[in-house]
Order: C-alpha cells, then sequence, then structure tokens
C-alpha cells in the first residue's frame, strides 16, 4: 500500500502539538514525523527526558495537550520512545551536534535498530 504524503497541515499540526508539551514542560529531545515499515501512515516519534513510555508518559502528553485545548480530532498518532532505545539513541549520535535540524528529511535508512522510510524532523539534540 501506498503511503500518504505529509502536508503543511500535518507539520503544521505537528508543530502544535510539540508547542503544547513545551509549554507544559515536556519538552522532546527528539521530534520527527516518520514513515516506519510496521506501519502505513505517518506517526509523530517523539522522545523526551521527561517523558517515559514505560510510566505516565502518555498520559502526561495526553494532559498536556488538553490543557492546551487541543481536540482529539487534531491529534495524530504519537509514537512516544525512550531515549536510551538504539534507535533514538543513534538520532541523537548522529545529528545531535548538527545544530538547527528543523526541515531535514531522512529516508531509506535504519538508525539503530529501525529503519526509518521516510522522515521529516523537528529537532534532534
Amino acid at each position: 500500500m501506498d503511503k500518504t504524503a505529509l502536508v503543511s497541515f500535518d507539520i503544521e499540526n505537528g508543530q502544535h502539538i510539540l508547542n503544547a508539551l513545551e509549554h507544559d514542560g515536556k519538552s522532546p529531545d527528539v521530534a520527527l514525523w516518520a514513515v516506519l515499515p510496521e506501519y502505513e501512515d505517518w506517526r509523530l516519534v517523539i522522545a523526551s527526558q521527561t517523558l517515559d513510555p514505560r510510566s505516565s508518559g502518555n498520559s502526561e502528553i495526553n494532559l498536556a495537550l488538553q490543557k492546551a485545548n487541543v481536540s482529539w480530532n487534531s491529534r495524530p498518532t504519537i509514537f512516544l520512545r525512550r531515549m536510551d532505545e538504539p534507535f533514538i539513541a543513534e538520532l541523537r549520535r548522529i545529528f545531535a551536534l548538527a545544530g538547527d535540524t528543523y526541515g531535514m528529511r531522512l529516508g531509506g535508512q535504519k538508525f539503530g535498530d529501525q529503519y526509518i522510510e521516510d522522515a521529516f524532523v523537528y529537532r534532534i539534540r
């Protein structure tokens, strides 16, 4: 199945999600839209020192979005990852010193244990 295109609305919506998290003190260290082979659509991949998917990280994201009045209809599928996962660690090792990573496109390559078909980067630090 062909993947859907990432359009400017998606990029703006993702930025709105990141702004809501930052406003709530949960600023992601890694944030990107990605098409991963195990899914057929774009996922907003987030990793943060302050959000842990093994505990209350997903609940904290939902609470921050609720506080920012982000409607359920405009919430993308968020893929919360741990900072110590090979995928996130490799992205940070390669790109964290690059300075501004906003708008960088990745794809057709493997980072750690995760292959990325396509990606739009907000930040990697």
